[in-house]
């Protein structure tokens, strides 16, 4: 009996550490908010593709862009143990949300809340440095529940027209400071559409605080480009997952799609993440 209890003590001893140090899964996906003049793609032709991707990728957590509230209520409904937060960017529930996903089994949600790209980033649907729609991010401070390691996550949209990459210079910069108001020393993870490719000004900004994930891993699967609108063939790299304190292990693309049906026009980026060492 004394031997039992020692070999089920010390198997808890080993599962505890050896699933705090398991890494992050963290995805950014643009999910096209549901639109049925998209024809074969339209969501409730593609919402179980969508599903089933999710449920097989399993991402820890995943921030998502354009999400309405049925697409995210139709997720969860789906997808076991899972639960999402968020306001949309006219601060209700009826436009576009930077919605978070997160595994329930896997993290605690402690305190979240949103600020917009703007002037005034704490006044709802606000707009500044002439962009024609508000623009925000979602954030959320994570516990795991296993280790009790915290780290926070932010989400967001920037500004999609060519003559906008100011605005996406300016929200970038925007975030940086809102990170290091609200996260002190804890890991980070940036996830977003960021409109505008690696060779940016926006791209750049972030870059001098955070980590490229895609750039850093040392595997990277799948295409660089993400955006495809429903072709299957992407030629823009514009979504990203930024980090810092984290180290990105493995960088996926996820193509999955049932035959013209995709998940998106978007493919989503999955990042497997290392922890910071104690």
């Amino acid at each position: 009996m004394k031997l039992i209890l020692w070999v089920l003590a010390a198997m808890l001893a080993v599962g505890g550490p050896a699933w705090a140090q398991a890494p992050l899964k963290v995805m950014s996906f643009n999910i096209r908010y549901a639109n049925d003049s998209d024809g074969a793609n339209a969501w409730d032709k593609r919402k179980e593709v969508t599903a089933a991707m999710l449920k097989k990728a399993a991402p820890d957590l995943f921030g998502t862009q354009e999400l309405l509230k049925v697409q995210g209520d139709f997720l969860v409904s789906r997808l076991k143990n899972y639960a999402w937060f968020g306001n949309d960017r006219r601060g209700g529930h009826d436009d576009e949300h930077m919605g978070i996903f997160y595994r329930t089994d896997r993290l605690k949600l402690i305190e979240s809340g949103q600020f917009w790209l703007s002037d005034t980033p704490e006044v709802v649907g606000s707009i500044s440095w002439g962009h024609p729609l508000p623009r925000m991010v979602t954030w959320g401070l994570f516990e795991t529940v296993k280790g009790g390691r915290r780290f926070y996550a932010f989400n967001t949209h920037f500004p999609y027209r060519e003559e906008d990459e100011d605005a996406r210079t300016k929200g970038a910069a925007l975030i940086l400071e809102r990170i290091t108001a609200l996260a002190g020393d804890l890991p980070v993870v940036l996830t977003g559409d960021f409109n505008t490719t690696p060779d940016s000004a926006a791209h750049r900004t972030l870059a001098t605080k955070l980590v490229d994930a895609r750039a850093s891993a040392p595997v990277k699967l799948g295409p660089a480009e993400t955006f495809h609108n429903f072709t299957g063939k992407a030629d823009k790299q514009i979504d990203w997952i930024f980090l810092r304190g984290f180290a990105a292990k493995r960088v996926t693309t996820i193509t999955d799609h049932r035959g013209e049906v995709q998940t998106s026009d978007h493919f989503p980026v999955l990042a497997e993440l290392g922890w910071p060492k104690r």
